[in-house]
């Protein structure tokens, strides 16, 4: 219990003081890249470093830093944001929910970092604002996004939504496959109860989009379903085993 409640109370307080820095920091930062590399992604290290957490990354190398790209990971906790924003060696713009930008400090810190924020009970207002994330991705942002929809409650891979696939096929650019593994036994959904453990991260080989249309993105979904469904089973999903290289941990 005590455990529980300082680690939370660290995570807001941590949180809280994060967000003043990335705005401050966005009076200077036109496209939020300062963001990401000097709040985002050093908050995150830093939260999973004190909450007892090694974290196994592979594929990195399928990753061209200055290419566009389309990420489309699986997700089982909230811990998944941290360790994406930790260790994917890429500038990133999370596409999330809009009830999220509502979150006092939280959403404008987020707003200011450049993330997409999707209506997703508006359909016709979810296809423009995703009309939108296309064009920007075609004029060199990468994106990120969850394509279940939720966090999975029992960590296997749930039903791809649409979405982020049409993102994908309307900017011409590929998407990357991710597999995270375990992140639901450190937070299960519901929960709020931090537990240690070691989780894994794998970056698949990017999917080119190239011969695909609107018409055929059911085709593609389930292309990219079953890369994220190998890299899972590859690294141990079922049993909770990780490859043998050596941990990635926070650098000083």
């Amino acid at each position: 219990m005590i455990r529980f409640l300082c680690l939370n109370a660290f995570i807001s307080v941590h949180t809280i003081i994060f967000c003043l820095w990335a705005i401050l920091l966005s009076l200077f930062d036109r496209d939020g890249r300062l963001i990401r590399y000097y709040v985002c992604e050093l908050w995150s290290k830093i939260i999973l470093w004190v909450c007892g957490i090694r974290t196994h990354v592979k594929g990195q190398e399928n990753i061209s830093p200055d290419v566009p790209h389309v990420f489309m990971s699986n997700h089982q906790s909230y811990f998944d944001i941290f360790a994406l924003l930790a260790y994917l060696p890429s500038d990133f713009k999370f596409i999330l929910k809009h009830e999220l930008m509502k979150i006092p400090l939280l959403g404008l810190a987020m707003k200011r970092a450049g993330y997409f924020a999707i209506e997703r009970e508006n359909p016709r207002e979810a296809i423009r604002s995703m009309d939108e994330v296309a064009e920007k991705v075609k004029a060199g942002t990468s994106v990120l996004v969850f394509p279940e929809g939720t966090r999975s409650i029992d960590g296997r891979l749930q039903p791809l939504k649409k979405g982020g696939f049409h993102v994908a096929v309307k900017s011409g650019c590929d998407i990357v496959p991710i597999a995270i593994t375990n992140t639901c036994r450190i937070v299960t959904k519901g929960s709020r109860k931090i537990n240690k453990g070691d989780i894994g991260i794998h970056f698949g080989r990017p999917i080119s989009v190239k011969d695909y249309s609107r018409k055929d993105v059911p085709g593609l979904m389930d292309r990219v379903s079953q890369a994220i469904l190998e890299m899972m089973e590859e690294d141990g999903a079922e049993s909770g085993k990780f490859s043998k290289d050596p941990p990635v941990m926070m650098k000083d």
